[in-house]
């Protein structure tokens, strides 16, 4: 597995991903945003990120376009968690999705939002071939969701 990891800058973590989430707890979804809360892996505590969720072919899916950061860790220990957008709680379990299967995934997570993280993709982009997107497939983890609540 790799470990490929973009750490956020203190204008993402501080401005950007903070006003993202207080939109979205009130119930203001920026392009598709979540507040996706996941127990951590260590200490059981409730987590929260803004996320992108992507509607694709009557499916949804998170992708981690920073890579393998905390979230993803803790979904994989969890097996699932909850979307927020305002007052609305959606619970979910987890399927991570194999890196064989990404290319149409990262392709329409891209098409969506390359502006916002493209710079996370190493110049591959929504018109790349599938052997690009396959190649950096590894790099950035998908998790099918099933809403159970």
């Amino acid at each position: 597995m790799s470990t490929h990891v973009q750490k956020p800058g203190w204008v993402t973590v501080n401005v950007l991903n903070r006003f993202v989430a207080w939109m979205t707890r009130r119930g203001i979804s920026v392009w598709g945003s979540r507040v996706l809360a996941v127990r951590g892996r260590k200490s059981g505590q409730w987590r929260t990120t803004p996320v992108n969720l992507l509607p694709l072919d009557a499916r949804q899916y998170l992708v981690a376009p920073r890579g393998h950061v905390q979230w993803t860790h803790n979904m994989r220990a969890a097996g699932g968690g909850e979307l927020h957008l305002g007052k609305r709680v959606e619970t979910f379990t987890a399927t991570e999705v194999a890196d064989d299967d990404k290319a149409p995934i990262l392709r329409a997570y891209l098409k969506r939002w390359k502006a916002e993280v493209g710079v996370f993709f190493n110049g591959v982009g929504p018109d790349s071939p599938d052997d690009e997107l396959r190649r950096i497939a590894p790099d950035h983890p998908v998790f099918e969701i099933t809403v159970t609540s």
